[in-house]
């Protein structure tokens, strides 16, 4: 098991999910989340035009953007588009030409964007920011976003989540809060964020909740191996905790995984995950 673990790679100690192409795989993600917003891309009222520059944060495989930039395109809107993360491990290989992928943290972005963005797009980043990284995040969204541009978080539900539907996945669902607590990380980012958002200066913020429920049939949510996936991604970080409490290996962790992913494909729907977009405007300046 320790061999497997050394093959992942991870961008960050404070991260907590791993960066690779194992992870490249979860683009299920991606639609996932999608599905459980109407199959919107974003939910932020901005009217964007030809010339605009839309921002993309912890863009990973580019998805959203690719999607985001095909879907303007197809209203005869084209877009520049900024796509930033802390690694290059996922990023694509091929993209148009007014797409740009690059290296930079969201707590660090470059001087030179000064109010450069009419919108702006960040998703889950729960397992990688503690509270001062989060206000260094916020701090720089509001620097780079032009007056009257929007910004839009998308996060899922930590603290209170719902995927204890047996035994086993109890018990996995117990670990979760404690992992995420030993590195800091804000476990209900619904409720920790929009009041951020207004402290730094957005106004017409509002949080926007959707629940998500586990499918076994992949229609309209994860399968649970799909799901378990993701918890296997977290093995490093939960042997590095100690197991918190929960496991003494990575073999019990990962059993303890293959167990709740059949429980959640056995009870169809019961077990489900909820999904907040955050969304603020930055203020246009005073007349």
């Amino acid at each position: 098991m320790v061999e497997v673990l050394q093959r992942r790679y991870y961008a960050s100690e404070q991260y907590l999910l791993p960066a690779d192409t194992t992870e490249t795989a979860r683009s299920v993600h991606h639609r996932v989340i999608v599905a459980a917003f109407a199959n919107r891309l974003l939910l932020a009222p901005v009217e964007l035009k030809t010339g605009n520059y839309v921002l993309e944060s912890a863009a990973g495989t580019g998805v959203w953007a690719l999607e985001f930039l095909e879907e303007n395109k197809k209203k005869n809107v084209i877009l520049n588009m900024d796509c930033v993360d802390i690694s290059d491990k996922q990023f694509p290989r091929e993209y148009p030409s007014n797409l740009h992928f690059s290296l930079h943290s969201i707590t660090d972005l470059p001087t030179e964007w000064n109010s450069r963005f009419s919108y702006a797009h960040q998703r889950l980043l729960v397992a990688a920011l503690n509270d001062e990284l989060w206000r260094k995040a916020i701090s720089e969204f509001f620097r780079v976003l032009a007056p009257g541009g929007w910004l839009e978080l998308v996060e899922i539900e930590i603290k209170n989540a719902h995927w204890d539907v047996g035994p086993s996945s109890g018990k996995l669902t117990s670990l979760l809060p404690k992992l995420y607590g030993q590195k800091g990380c804000i476990c209900d980012l619904g409720n920790y964020l929009p009041p951020l958002l207004r402290e730094t200066g957005f106004v017409d913020v509002q949080c926007v909740a959707r629940d998500s429920p586990m499918d076994p049939t992949g229609e309209s949510g994860f399968v649970g191996w799909q799901w378990g996936d993701f918890w296997k991604g977290l093995t490093r970080a939960v042997m590095e905790a100690g197991g918190c409490g929960v496991v003494n290996s990575a073999e019990e962790y990962e059993k303890l995984v293959d167990e709740s992913a059949m429980e959640w494909d056995d009870d169809p729907g019961k077990a489900y995950s909820t999904y907040y977009a955050i969304l603020g405007r930055k203020p246009e300046p005073s007349s």
